[in-house]
């Protein structure tokens, strides 16, 4: 039979009764059950209870922390807290309730079942009725061009102006490398975009990129840019291939887009504008699905480049306006929950332009 504590403490009493000193009952337990008998001092500290006084060898009752704090009454107050601050951390927990980070970490998971995740990125905040005026503009557009099998969908053209800049910072997947157990870990100053940047207009076609026009520097994109310079340039390169063809063009609500001047052009050269749901913001327009910003850091240039020409850049865009590296037929480079129809807070309108261009 395995003794226990208290099984002890009964032969330490036996022989606290019988009369036995302290080192005679030691030396009796340690000859009869050598490593397992309790030590000296045990023994030393019941003869002192029982002379005492005390007859009982059972511990007694203390009050203090209970073994386990993960009660209900714990529970609800964690829940609670998260309640009314969603970014609590470990240690306001700790310090408001004074349990432990194990016993945190047991409410959180095992009873509460939360976990802390990132907020998720959208556009805008959008309301109901702005959300609903995206579905039913998209719907409208899907049903025009018969879900993308319109041969209409080939005289779509879309652009917009975006930034370049001669170099950004390489993202974490860019900057991993391999380390043996023996190595230290690399690091890496952090390093902000470059100053060097140029705004250019990029517009593309069911069939990849038409053309790019660069913003002379110390130029502002107004309506006459955008109708002296950019727009004759891009309709060129269309009519270099397309003769007679008509063309529809998609742009955003932006000020040198939707001014009379642009208006008064496009209707001389028959241009025709795709419809528009007015309500939807600049970000709507297909030129912002993310095709070209991939490459471009793929393609960034080297920080020493501190003031490159505007042929450099005019060089750069040729290169993603091939169809080898930009393919409007290609599937999207984010996959395909980024432009879920279901969800109404992503951008519908994405959706719309990917199935009348796949």
């Amino acid at each position: 039979m395995e003794l226990n504590r208290e099984h002890f403490r009964a032969i330490i009493f036996h022989n606290f009764r019988r009369g036995l000193s302290r080192q005679e009952c030691f030396d009796e337990l340690n000859s009869l059950y050598s490593d397992k008998a309790p030590s000296y001092s045990t023994v030393k500290n019941w003869y002192n209870e029982f002379n005492r006084g005390r007859c009982s060898i059972q511990d007694e009752s203390r009050a203090g922390r209970p073994k386990s704090v993960v009660v209900p009454e714990k529970i609800n107050a964690v829940r609670e807290l998260i309640k009314q601050d969603r970014h609590v951390t470990y240690r306001e927990i700790e310090a408001s309730l004074d349990i432990s980070m194990t016993s945190i970490n047991k409410i959180l998971h095992e009873h509460l079942s939360v976990k802390k995740i990132c907020s998720r990125w959208i556009p805008h905040n959008l309301t109901n009725a702005q959300k609903k005026a995206r579905v039913d503009w998209c719907k409208e557009m899907l049903e025009k061009y018969i879900q993308g099998t319109s041969k209409a969908v080939y005289n779509i053209y879309t652009g917009d102006e975006s930034w370049i800049y001669a170099y950004e910072p390489e993202t974490k997947q860019q900057s991993t490398v391999w380390v043996f157990q023996d190595e230290a870990k690399p690091t890496k100053v952090v390093r902000g975009r470059s100053t060097s940047k140029q705004m250019i207009a990029c517009f593309f076609g069911i069939n990849g990129h038409v053309a790019t026009v660069a913003l002379e520097q110390r130029r502002t994109v107004n309506s006459e840019w955008y109708t002296t310079i950019c727009l004759p340039e891009v309709i060129g390169e269309i009519r270099k291939k397309q003769k007679n063809r008509r063309i529809i063009l998609h742009h955003d609500n932006a000020s040198s887009h939707t001014s009379t001047q642009t208006k008064a052009f496009l209707t001389e050269r028959k241009i025709e504008l795709m419809d528009v749901c007015f309500n939807f913001t600049t970000t709507m327009s297909l030129s912002n699905i993310p095709l070209v910003s991939p490459h471009v850091k793929m393609m960034k240039v080297t920080p020493e480049l501190s003031s490159p020409s505007l042929d450099f850049y005019l060089m750069l865009m040729s290169e993603l306006g091939s169809k080898d590296t930009l393919n409007l037929r290609q599937p999207p480079l984010y996959g395909t929950t980024v432009f879920d129809r279901t969800r109404s807070d992503h951008n519908p309108y994405r959706v719309l332009n990917l199935n009348c261009i796949s």
